[in-house]
Parts: structure tokens; sequence; C-alpha cells
């Protein structure tokens, strides 16, 4: 998986997660993609740093590095929209 696919993935189910701390499935993922992150692609650090009106940040370390990378707020939420909008998982 390229890490840029990995950060969206990892950013998309942080949001389920924070947002359904309840919901396990959710959690074992996201342990799941902090896996790929920090052993496949080699981050020391990663986290959302700000969501404002538009954007989501991400900011995250490689090789001693910051980096910065943004999404639109409506990609990275599609998810949890997702999944509260449909009964079954409510």
């Amino acid at each position: 998986m390229k890490l840029e696919d990995a950060l969206f993935n990892w950013l998309q189910i942080k949001l389920v997660a924070d947002a359904r701390q309840d919901d396990q499935a959710a959690l074992d993922t996201l342990v799941f993609f902090e896996q790929i992150l920090t052993e496949d692609h080699g981050l020391s650090s990663f986290a959302v740093t700000k969501i404002d009106d538009t954007m989501i940040h991400l900011k995250y370390e490689k090789d001693g590095r910051s980096k910065l990378q943004l999404y639109p707020r409506e990609l990275g939420e599609q998810l949890l929209t997702d999944i509260e909008s449909n009964p079954k998982y409510n």
C-alpha cells in the first residue's frame, strides 16, 4: 500500500474511531493502519493537527523530517458520514 493511501485510510478510520469510541472494529482498524504507517512506511509520528471549514491537516514525521498533508474535509469525513447515515450501524 502506498504511503498516501495508508495516510488517507488512517485519517478516515481515525475520525470514525474518535467519533465512535465504543466501536471496537473501528479501534482495531485504527491500530492496523497505525502499524502500516510505522512498520511499512517508517513514520515516527502522525496526527491530525487541525480541522478547519474545508481542510484536514495531517502532520507526520518520516526520516526525521516533518511533513504536512492536507485533505479536503468532506473526503476525510466521508467514511464517518456513510457509517452514521446507515441505520444498520447506529
